[in-house]
C-alpha cells in the first residue's frame, strides 16, 4: 500500500511538473504592437518645464551642462540649445505652462520669464509655441462644494487669466488648429463648477470678442475611465489627453504599451462617439521614481533598452492619434526630475531626439 502510495504521488508530481498549461506569454494583452509608417507628418509638441533648480539626484547628466533658471529666466545658450534640439526631433511646437497671474503672481512671473526667454531667442527656428493654463485648485480655493461661480471675483479671476494672455495668442509662431488656437487646460478634470459649460461657453466668447477662436484641449488624469468626468468635458473642450501614463504599480508595468493602447482606443473612440470630442495621445520616454523618492517601491520605466519601449509607446501614439488634427504630446523635453526628458544626456546622446523625429515624421 505505501509503495502504492508513492508511486501515485510520483506519478502526480510529474504530472504537475509538465509545461502543458497557460504561461505568461498566453496572456491576452501579450500582443505585439506593430510599426505605424508614417504617410504624413504628426503635429508633435513637447511640455517644456521650468527648472528653478536642477536636482541634486538626477544622475543622467545634459550634454548641454546642467543648468537652472533663476527667476524663470531661461539662460540664452540653453535655451538656443533647446531649439537646435527640437528642431531634430522634429517638434513642431514647445508647450509652456501659465499660471494665474490674480491667484499665483509669482508663478506668473516665472512663466512670463519662460516665455520671454524663448521668444528673445526664437530667432529663425522653425520650433513655435503653444500655452497650457495651469488651473492649480488650492490657489483658487475651489473642490466639489465651493465651486468656481459661487465667487464672482474669483470667477472673473478665472477669465480674466486667459484675456492676459491674448498678446501672446497674436504672436506669428503661436500654433492653430484649423485656424483657432491651441490652448491646453492643465488639470481640466479639477475644473469644480456646477455648470462647466456655462464657463466654457463665457471663454470662448470673451477670447472671440478679442479675435481669438479657441482650439481647446483638456487634460484628464492618468489611468481614469473616460465618462469619469464627462460634466467636465462634454460641450466644453474640443479634444482631450491623458496625464502621462507612468506606471503607478506593478500590474501595469508589466506590457505597459499594451495597457496604454487599450486605454487610449477606448478613450478615443468613447470621447468621439458620444459627446464629439477629439483625443490627444501623450507619450513619454522614461519615468523615475527614485529621484523625487530615493526609498520609492514603485517601478521605473527605465532606459536600458536601447529607446524600444519609447519606439512603442510613439506607435501606440499613432494608433490613436487623431485622424484630423493629428497632434501628439510628448511629456517631456527636460523635465529631468522625473527622468522624463527626450533632451540629449551624456549616457544616451541624441537617441530620443532621432526616434521621435523617425516616428512622427515622413
Amino acid at each position: 500500500m505505501r509503495k502504492l502510495l508513492i508511486y501515485t504521488a510520483m506519478i502526480a508530481f510529474a504530472a504537475c511538473s509538465k509545461d502543458n498549461g497557460p504561461a505568461a506569454d498566453d496572456h491576452f494583452m501579450n500582443y505585439e504592437i506593430p510599426e505605424v509608417p508614417v504617410t504624413q507628418d504628426y503635429v508633435v509638441g513637447a511640455f517644456y518645464y521650468d527648472i528653478p533648480n536642477f536636482n541634486a539626484n538626477v544622475k543622467e547628466v545634459p550634454v548641454a551642462g546642467k543648468y537652472n533658471m533663476v527667476n524663470g529666466v531661461i539662460p540664452p545658450a540653453v535655451i538656443t540649445k533647446h531649439l537646435e534640439y527640437a528642431q531634430k526631433a522634429g517638434l513642431d511646437y514647445f508647450l509652456f505652462s501659465f499660471r494665474s497671474a490674480n491667484r499665483d503672481n509669482n508663478g506668473w512671473k516665472r512663466d512670463s520669464a519662460m516665455l520671454k526667454s524663448y521668444l528673445d531667442n526664437a530667432g529663425g527656428s522653425p520650433v513655435n509655441f503653444a500655452l497650457t493654463y495651469n488651473l492649480n485648485t488650492g490657489s483658487y480655493g475651489i473642490n466639489a462644494t465651493t465651486p468656481l461661480e459661487k465667487d464672482a471675483v474669483k470667477l472673473e479671476q478665472f477669465f480674466m487669466d486667459f484675456e492676459r494672455v491674448a498678446y501672446l495668442l497674436n504672436n506669428p509662431r503661436y500654433m492653430q488648429v484649423d485656424g483657432k488656437k491651441l490652448l491646453y487646460i492643465t488639470n481640466a478634470h479639477n475644473l469644480f463648477s456646477n455648470d462647466n459649460k456655462a464657463i466654457y461657453t463665457t471663454l470662448r466668447q470673451r477670447m472671440k470678442t478679442l479675435g481669438f477662436d479657441l482650439y481647446l484641449v483638456g487634460m484628464q488624469d492618468r489611468w481614469t475611465p473616460p465618462a469619469r468626468y464627462f460634466f467636465r468635458y462634454k460641450e466644453c473642450v474640443d479634444a482631450v489627453y491623458h496625464q502621462n501614463m507612468r506606471p503607478d504599480g506593478f500590474d501595469r508595468f508589466y506590457l505597459l504599451p499594451q495597457f496604454i493602447d487599450q486605454n487610449w482606443k477606448y478613450s478615443k473612440k468613447y470621447y468621439a462617439d458620444n459627446w464629439n470630442v477629439d483625443y490627444v495621445a501623450n507619450v513619454f520616454p522614461a519615468y523615475s521614481w527614485l529621484i523625487n523618492t530615493p526609498t520609492s517601491l514603485n517601478p521605473n520605466v527605465d532606459r536600458k533598452d536601447g529607446g524600444a519601449l519609447y519606439r512603442q509607446m510613439c506607435n501606440v501614439a499613432k494608433m490613436n492619434a487623431s485622424e484630423k488634427t493629428r497632434l501628439i504630446l510628448i511629456d517631456s523635453f527636460n523635465k529631468w526630475d522625473e527622468d522624463l526628458q527626450i533632451e540629449p544626456a551624456a549616457s544616451y546622446g541624441e537617441l530620443y531626439l532621432d526616434i521621435t523625429r523617425k516616428q512622427f515624421s515622413k
